[in-house]
């Protein structure tokens, strides 16, 4: 009969406590209270709590923080109440002043006392031991802990199972650890203020209502009202446009290399130049904070179900690692893995864990959720080729690459059209140049009319203030045409220009290399532009529409030279590459062209 009554309660309170957000209570009541309850108790949890002498200093820190209204109302919580022998009058004051200093500063989910303490001992929804209990729970604050039939973490449980109309109340003869996660570990360090800052900026930290969560109420004057609300911090740099790692998520594990504020600094002053946009861009200053400090810490966390033990012995694949199946798709047939360490490829071939690996030589710190790795100007190990300072490889063929072509006005029609047609050619499996263009395509430009002729290209996400040693790669007509006749194996003669914005936002056209020849029957990069600096970036901006860079390349080829056959007038245009200066291994070859396979080919970089 009594058991009856207990989920019959049961039922009623979790009806009443509907807007807590964790599991509410189940069928497994019956075996936590089997031969040891005797009843529910009058009253509410804060009266019982009040009631009794040996736990009025934890009284004092509840109610002073406005946690008595919350026990005592119809809400369900199971409470693991330190005794006085525990928590001394002077730690309470000591807890009383640390909340008040906070009050007003940071939100009350924020606040240390409340979170690592209070909530820290406390459970929304029912909880109970027997004797062969052995449960982990979920505290308000989202930590897990062991819950015996003894004990509750290493806090021994001095009485058990007392049922109250609106909870459970333990007794305990210590106060509950309270271990940070990562994310909440980068404000308790004075080392890691810097990206403490950052992570905590209210650009992306913030209090969000949760709706489906919250208790509606009735409707007046055509708003719902609530009975109770439910709010939740959100971070942004979470999500997967950032970081894509929930640093406080407690069923997480992450390691997270985390530089201090010495680093940080040397950091953000050489970043920074990077990512000045122009004035007319929307939230220019925005866009720059926010990507000269993700160009810091971007690539730095790793998550520990991706990377075991075993695996990190030879590579790290942190969060913002792209799968490499999804490569080709993100960042076309460029070989370099980026924020992948120590896998032979790109400028980190280092194997993680030894001397010059990203997880060598820092200072480690356990958290809740994994550990903070601190590094300091030793143990930063964090190229930037690796990560943000990456080439910018414009495939021809790729969508929204062609802006334009030139155009003429149709002599029948009179109206103006284009006087060429890009074309995209694929290179084949028998071809003597399979897997030496770029993902084996390119783009050839069909003239209609005998002209010279443009085709021009938009060029996105340029850093500003680096240089940039910028290619055309051209590939040959025997490409696609095994049987190409001399005529459409002629060099072509070509002039390029490239268009760029101000920092007041204004267009401006500069000419670069004029008549480069190209050389026949090969895959050829002809350098347009060496340590070519922009001064805005374009980073994370469209790249299709009003494109803030482009490069216009244009045949430059006169009547007598085309009719003697000296030089075609047909652009098959491979892929446009702008490489950070002095980013080539070797002075006589690229880093690599066409990945085919496993393997990357190589080819010899245009004299």
């Amino acid at each position: 009969m009594i058991t009856k009554l207990y989920n019959r309660l049961c039922r009623g309170l979790l009806y009443c406590g509907v807007v807590a957000v964790f599991t509410a209570c189940t069928d497994t009541w019956d075996d936590h209270y089997d031969g040891v309850a005797t009843g529910v108790q009058e009253g509410s949890l804060w009266q019982a709590i009040q009631q009794n002498d040996q736990l009025s200093n934890f009284a004092r820190v509840l109610q002073a923080c406005g946690y008595d209204k919350a026990l005592g109302g119809s809400q369900v919580f199971t409470v693991f109440a330190p005794t006085n022998d525990q928590l001394s009058s002077a730690e309470a004051d000591a807890l009383i002043r640390s909340y008040q200093a906070e009050k007003g500063l940071v939100n009350d989910d924020d606040n240390t006392v409340i979170k690592e303490f209070l909530q820290n001992h406390i459970a929304l929804y029912n909880y109970s031991v027997s004797p062969s209990s052995k449960d982990t729970i979920t505290l308000m604050n989202g930590k897990y802990v062991s819950l015996g039939a003894n004990k509750i973490g290493n806090a021994p449980l001095t009485s058990k199972n007392q049922l109250y109309g609106n909870g459970v109340l333990f007794t305990i003869g210590g106060k509950l650890d309270y271990l940070p996660n990562v994310f909440e570990y980068l404000r308790k360090d004075a080392d890691l203020d810097s990206v403490a800052r950052f992570f905590y900026s209210s650009r992306f930290y913030r209090r969000e209502f949760q709706e489906d969560k919250s208790v509606r109420g009735e409707i007046v004057d055509g708003k719902t009202v609530y009975l109770d609300s439910v709010f939740t911090q959100v971070n942004e740099l979470f999500g997967n446009e950032f970081l894509n790692a929930k640093l406080n998520r407690e069923d997480s594990t992450y390691w997270m290399v985390v530089p201090t504020n010495e680093v940080w600094r040397q950091l953000y002053e050489a970043y920074t130049p990077c990512f000045e946009y122009d004035q007319t861009v929307a939230d220019a200053d925005s866009l720059a904070y926010t990507n000269s400090r993700l160009a810091i810490v971007k690539g730095t966390i790793f998550s520990r179900t991706l990377n075991p033990d075993a695996a990190l012995a030879d590579s790290a694949f942190s969060t913002n690692a792209v799968h490499p199946l999804s490569r080709q798709y993100t960042w076309g047939a460029n070989p370099f893995h980026y924020y992948q360490y120590g896998d032979g490829t790109g400028y980190s071939q280092q194997k993680p864990l030894q001397p010059g690996g990203v997880l060598f030589g820092t200072q480690n710190v356990i958290c809740s959720n994994g550990q903070v790795m601190k590094a300091n100007a030793d143990s930063w190990n964090f190229n930037p080729l690796n990560t943000f300072l990456r080439p910018v490889i414009i495939e021809a063929e790729g969508q929204g690459s062609i802006k334009s072509v030139s155009r003429k006005i149709n002599s029948t029609t009179r109206e103006v059209e284009d006087a060429v047609i890009p074309t995209t050619r694929v290179v084949s499996t028998e071809n003597n140049f399979y897997g030496k263009v770029w993902s084996n395509s390119y783009v050839e430009f069909r003239q209609l009319y005998s002209q010279n002729d443009s085709a021009t290209f938009n060029i996105r996400d340029v850093l500003s203030n680096v240089g940039y040693d910028i290619y055309l790669v051209m590939a040959p007509a025997l490409a696609n045409d095994s049987n190409a006749t001399d005529i459409e194996r002629a060099p072509v003669k070509m002039n390029t220009v490239i268009a760029y914005t101000e920092k007041d936002g204004t267009m401006k056209e500069q000419k670069l290399a004029q008549g480069l020849v190209t050389t026949p029957d090969q895959v050829d990069y002809l350098l347009v532009a060496e340590d070519y600096k922009f001064p805005v970036c374009t980073y994370g901006l469209s790249s299709t529409g009003d494109a803030k860079v482009t490069l216009r390349v244009e045949t430059n080829v006169r009547p007598s030279e085309f009719n003697r056959g000296t030089y075609s007038r047909t652009l098959r245009i491979d892929c446009i590459m702008l490489i950070p200066h002095g980013m080539a291994v070797d002075s006589d070859e690229m880093f690599g062209i066409a990945a085919h396979g496993d393997g990357v080919v190589y080819t010899r970089r245009k004299k």
